[in-house]
């Protein structure tokens, strides 16, 4: 399993459009229905602190995201927006889970 935990912190002017990139996000992996994709994206109290869970059962399952025209498009406006604090990257291990993340 992959795990991918990304926060960073947008203008607030900018914030209901990420949050609108986001959807975007998640109506196509909605669509696809990847069952070895689990996707989370949340606001924090401040409306504007974005936080994002990816868990991959694959490494090949995080290329579909990456893949993704609505992903791609999300990351390249977000970068063009100048966030007030960039994109942190961290990849924590897992420990365990109320559901189960990948179908059967």
């Amino acid at each position: 399993m992959k795990i991918v935990k990304v926060t960073y912190t947008t203008k607030a002017g900018y914030a209901e459009q990420n949050k609108a990139n986001i959807q975007k996000v998640m109506n196509d992996l909605q669509a696809i229905n990847n069952p070895n994709i689990s996707y989370t994206a949340c606001i924090g109290e401040d409306g504007k602190t974005f936080t994002h869970f990816a868990f991959f059962k694959t490494d090949e399952d995080r290329k579909v995201l990456g893949d993704l025209p609505s992903f791609k498009s999300f990351q390249e406006q977000l970068k063009a927006s100048g966030p007030e604090v960039p994109p942190q990257q961290e990849s924590p291990s897992f420990v365990g889970s109320s559901t189960d993340l990948f179908r059967k």
